[in-house]
């Protein structure tokens, strides 16, 4: 055994054999026995015992309201359980924070009802395979869902007058590059009691894989946005090629640059960019795509502000859908609390047939590869918001649409045209007869022929390219912004269409 590995597991036994230290339970218990599984070989969990079931039996399949942990004491956050019968994922174990101190929690099949059927008791243990926190987050004395986590380590989280939309995760190991993707799961949870009158919840998990373990705090605030602050330590049983840090994941089915014919809705996805601010002050917008195949990019940089998957159109009018409403889905922002140095944030756009598919994933790979016997010790905030999301202090994207007016001959082979509209209070400012200059740069495969700017009627300001792509077999990529003069106006606009 290499002196490494040895002292490895020699520190995680004598970890494992301490004394708890005196106070209250927090993340050093839940690290001990993430220490002390990754010096083990991983052991997959067992499956559910309960025999399967249909997706449709398994949402009927209800926690029952008055039997939701925190109920009975009108405490400000009540907590419910997702049945381990037909669930995404194997049962969970959970337990309870009471007074410091952890207690495993003991789920009834009486606690869950079918459809609309009347209650039944049944004192025989049900396993769970999830969770979900309620809080009166939109009206008074009614408790809506403010967070769940079921499926490996999959979490969404929402805000005032939100719908579910993008999910986060625990930790994402070789979604890119690598052999194949592994899912770590959260096979453990702690709830802390909270207070009276309490304003957050703060909760635990323990993460499993097998080639990581990982010690996660979360700490939960509801509100228009609702914060979510992620404490994580994590640990490698071995190499990986890829190791995704916040990872985010969505779905992108068509929009404004990418309509599907026959549709009535114009648009169907629960975010349409990617946006990111890096450390030293420059702000950029991914619009999103649905490719033929699956399609990486990334952006390397010195240092890290925040990078998320954003639904900026928040207009009803853009996707008519009375069922969805894709208008009310949260952006999703990740600001790194500390310094993560420097790395990249890793775009994957993929197929998908069908707006069910989350075919979007965007996470940080530090450029420093972590090692087996090396803990990541990391931190980040999550922002769930609506029309309050996080922005670039200049003008930004309002839209990108692909195509051309009226021509009186046919578009040549390769040729493009970008209309990108931008918005914001000094573009709003700006004379009609302003000269604002369009800097654009491009990738070997692409030409520019053609920029220009121009006012738009309700404000904001449009800029057009003109573009020639040299090889269909290549990917495309541009970068532009505007200026006037030595002013830049806007964020950076970057644009990428993967190989045909």
């Amino acid at each position: 055994m290499a002196v490494r590995s040895l002292l490895f597991l020699l520190l995680s036994l004598v970890l494992q054999c301490a004394p708890l230290a005196a106070g209250a339970f927090d993340l050093n218990d839940v690290d001990r026995e993430a220490l002390g599984r990754a010096a083990q070989p991983f052991k997959p969990p067992p499956p559910a015992a309960a025999p399967p079931s249909t997706y449709d039996n398994w949402r009927a399949l209800r926690f029952r309201r008055d039997r939701a942990l925190w109920h009975d004491a009108r405490l400000p956050f009540e907590t419910q359980f997702f049945p381990a019968e037909g669930a995404p994922g194997g049962p969970v174990d959970v337990f309870e924070i009471v007074n410091g101190r952890a207690q495993a929690l003991r789920i009834t099949r009486g606690d869950f009802v079918r459809g609309s059927a009347a209650p039944a008791e049944d004192p025989s243990s049900a396993s769970v395979a999830g969770l979900r926190l309620l809080n009166p987050i939109n009206q008074a004395e009614h408790f809506d869902e403010v967070i769940s986590f079921i499926g490996s380590s999959y979490f969404r989280a929402l805000g005032a007058g939100q719908q579910y939309g993008s999910s986060a995760r625990g930790l994402a190991l070789d979604t890119t590059g690598g052999s194949g993707e592994e899912f770590p799961t959260f096979v453990r949870f702690w709830l802390e009691r909270p207070a009276a009158g309490a304003k957050s919840a703060t909760m635990y998990a323990l993460l499993d894989s097998a080639r990581a373990t990982g010690a996660y705090r979360f700490d939960i605030r509801p509100g228009a946005i609702t914060e979510v602050d992620v404490h994580a330590r994590i640990h490698l049983r071995a190499s990986v090629a890829t190791f995704g840090v916040a990872p985010l994941t969505s779905m992108f089915f068509s929009g404004e640059n990418q309509p599907v014919t026959g549709d009535f809705r114009p648009e169907v996805h629960d975010a349409d960019g990617l946006q990111l601010a890096t450390g030293n002050g420059e702000w950029l917008w991914r619009p999103l795509t649905r490719p033929a195949a699956p399609f990486v990019t990334s952006f390397a940089m010195p240092s890290l502000r925040g990078f998320g998957l954003m639904q900026r159109d928040r207009h009803f009018g853009s996707y008519e859908d009375l069922e969805a409403h894709y208008h009310q889905r949260p952006s999703v922002w990740v600001e790194p609390i500390g310094d993560w140095g420097p790395g990249r944030v890793e775009l994957l756009q993929s197929p998908s047939r069908s707006e069910a598919d989350d075919n979007i994933v965007a996470f940080w790979v530090p450029a420093l590869a972590p090692r087996p016997g090396q803990p990541v010790v990391l931190a980040w905030r999550l922002s769930w918001a609506g029309d309050k999301a996080a922005q670039p202090p200049a003008g930004r994207v309002t839209q990108t649409r692909i195509g051309f007016g009226y021509l009186a001959q046919p578009v040549p082979e390769g040729r493009l045209q970008f209309h990108v509209d931008f918005s914001g209070a000094r573009l709003a400012a700006l004379a009609r007869d302003s000269s604002l200059q369009p800097v654009v740069t491009g990738n070997l495969n692409t030409r520019v022929l053609a920029t220009r700017s121009e006012p738009l009627p309700a404000g904001g300001w449009r800029m057009t390219l003109d573009v020639q792509r040299l090889n269909r077999n290549q990917p495309l990529e541009l970068r532009a912004f505007l200026r006037l003069g030595e002013e830049t106006l806007t964020e950076t606009w970057t644009y990428a269409m993967a190989p045909e």
